[in-house]
């Protein structure tokens, strides 16, 4: 029985989206950009979900598209990989990548589409389109967003691959750990923003996302008004009243 391509779960509130191609590297083809697709619209719409974390089996996060599926493809078939992108982009629940190998083309996209990144000291990072006669998405829309534009620019016109310290350095990941310890730190993170009140982590979020297209006076007001919206739920009242009893909060969402 063939394996599906994505392997999606939740447990104790946390999302594991783990792409399963292991032989191939985890390449993405149509049906697991499909499946991505979906799992990603499930994080966003299960309110049993309160974080994700992504990641690959095998030795490799992603090495990105699949070019010979790429190539066979019917046009138009299924979500583009911009439409990933961007699916990933307007979800407010936080998401954690955790990189335990290889990451590249649309797997850096993925990655980058993280709000935390955790990477183990064997990963590289690489944009290598250029070489095939291919021009990229993420690069252009998500790296030369992180990384200055100069820095950007060198990795996509030279295709050359960065290992996890210089990826550090440059800010593109959090942590770098042994390749034993990626996804164990990976929970540990996930955990501690689950214990966080769910409707302030998304306001937080939402406010930095689209804040960053606003005016400093935008800006500052649309995060007010994220943070009133969120004083008035049961939630905060919760926070407050377990702050006062000492106790931990039971949050619910509402």
């Amino acid at each position: 029985m063939t394996e599906k391509e994505v392997i999606y779960e939740i447990e104790d509130g946390i999302a594991y989206i783990t792409m399963n191609r292991p032989e191939k590297l985890n390449a993405i083809n149509p049906e697991m950009r499909q499946m991505l697709w979906d799992a990603f619209q499930d994080v966003n719409d299960n309110p049993e979900v309160r974080c994700a974390i992504v990641t690959g089996k095998g030795r490799a996060f992603s090495t990105g598209h699949d070019l010979v599926a790429m190539a066979a493809a019917r046009a138009n078939e299924g979500p583009s990989t911009g439409d990933l992108y961007v699916v990933q982009s307007n979800i407010w629940k936080p998401i954690i990548s955790a990189i335990n190998g290889i990451c590249l083309a649309q797997g850096c996209g993925i990655a980058l589409g993280s709000d935390i990144r955790i990477a183990s000291s064997e990963a590289q990072f690489g944009w290598p389109q250029a070489k095939r006669g291919i021009s990229s998405v993420s690069g252009p829309a998500l790296l030369s967003q992180v990384v200055p534009r100069n820095i950007a620019f060198e990795f996509l016109f030279t295709g050359d691959f960065v290992d996890a310290q210089k990826a550090l350095e440059l800010m593109l990941v959090n942590y770098v750990v042994p390749p034993e310890e990626v996804m164990p730190r990976a929970q540990e993170m996930a955990r501690k923003i689950t214990a966080n009140a769910p409707l302030a982590l998304a306001a937080i979020k939402e406010a930095s996302l689209k804040g960053a297209e606003m005016s400093l006076v935008e800006r500052v007001d649309f995060a007010q008004k994220k943070r009133d919206e969120v004083l008035a739920t049961e939630d905060a009242q919760e926070g407050v009243a377990a702050f006062a009893e000492k106790r931990a909060p039971v949050w619910k969402g509402r």
